[in-house]
């Protein structure tokens, strides 16, 4: 401070815009306004400037939160107590009222030794100076232009107050641009973390359909099971019989034959021995229907296409639990 103070008293600066240009706010682009606020990485903010980008982030005044540096895109955490937990730079706060009044010395010296800037005169009237500015045609020219000359009949105005209006135009776009770069990268990380919530959440959509599906894979392996089962205890039981059936065909066939010899056989009860019979059994009607273990999903059919993704504001959310 004490060797930026010497350099300014001794006139070692004598382009004050190039200590002034260290001087400027990143964002409202002009110099510095207390408070001051130095951020984590080392940049410098007029606090009202600050407080603007982190409002334009959502927060408030008095909460924590984030923003980026718009110097050097750096994420600042904030605490509860938000900008204005940022600590002062009291060392620039300093400098800038220390140039201030260094350069208003210097100006008054200046107007003291009689020192003007040159001011440029009429292409047309050699001896006036250009001071107004014609609306209509757009061009800086003098009064006695607009009194003889070629603007008599245009529509002038003061040249220091347009000189003002358009040297803030740039100024405030500069500063817009600058909040417009803030808000771009917000805009692009809220896409990133939508991007990170969509993969999330259909992770979770795919986890639960997943689990419909291992639930009915394994009803429907039980059901088999049950199935085969029972067309295996029926077919064993017809086979059973089938066997059956034959045999006694085999052995009717044999009584047949003894039959025929049987026939002529003059003892009653002889004869009633041979032609003895014996009684198998008989399959009920309807034993091989299988229409019992017919299944209808009428009603689950109706339930899974009822399946519904409630849309929200912000994201999709799976009304499956």
């Amino acid at each position: 401070l004490n060797i930026i103070n010497s350099l300014l008293t001794l006139g070692h600066v004598p382009k004050p815009f190039n200590l002034e240009k260290q001087l400027i706010c990143p964002i409202c682009l002009e110099m510095f306004t207390k408070p001051v606020v130095i951020l984590p990485c080392q940049h410098n903010l007029c606090r009202k400037c600050a407080n603007d980008i982190f409002q334009v982030k959502g927060g408030t005044v008095a909460s924590g939160g984030r923003f980026r540096c718009p110097s050097c895109r750096h994420e600042v955490v904030l605490d509860r107590h938000g900008v204005y937990g940022l600590q002062r730079n009291l060392l620039v706060e300093n400098i800038i009222d220390m140039y201030k009044q260094e350069y208003i010395r210097l100006e008054l010296g200046n107007k003291h030794l009689g020192k003007k800037v040159d001011q440029p005169v009429c292409e047309v009237h050699e001896d006036e100076k250009i001071n107004i500015y014609c609306l209509t045609c757009s061009v800086p020219t003098c009064s006695m232009c607009k009194v003889f000359g070629s603007h008599k009949d245009c529509e002038v105005a003061p040249l220091n107050s347009i000189y003002q209006t358009q040297k803030v135009k740039p100024l405030a776009l500069l500063r817009h641009s600058n909040i417009y770069v803030c808000i771009i990268s917000q805009l692009e990380e809220t896409c990133r973390t939508i991007e990170e919530n969509g993969r999330r959440q259909k992770s979770k959509v795919c986890e639960k359909f997943d689990h419909l599906y291992a639930i009915l894979e394994d009803r429907k392996r039980q059901m088999n099971l049950t199935v085969n089962a029972e067309q295996e205890e029926k077919l064993n039981y017809i086979r059973g019989l089938t066997r059956k059936y034959g045999d006694h065909l085999e052995s009717m066939t044999k009584i047949m034959e003894t039959g025929i010899q049987t026939m002529e056989e003059p003892e009653m009860a002889v004869f009633l021995r041979a032609s003895k019979t014996s009684h198998l059994e008989r399959v009920e009607r309807g034993y091989e229907n299988m229409d019992h273990y017919s299944v209808s999903f009428k009603i689950e059919g109706r339930a899974l296409r009822s399946i519904d993704f409630a849309r929200g504001t912000a994201h999709l959310k799976c009304s499956l639990t």
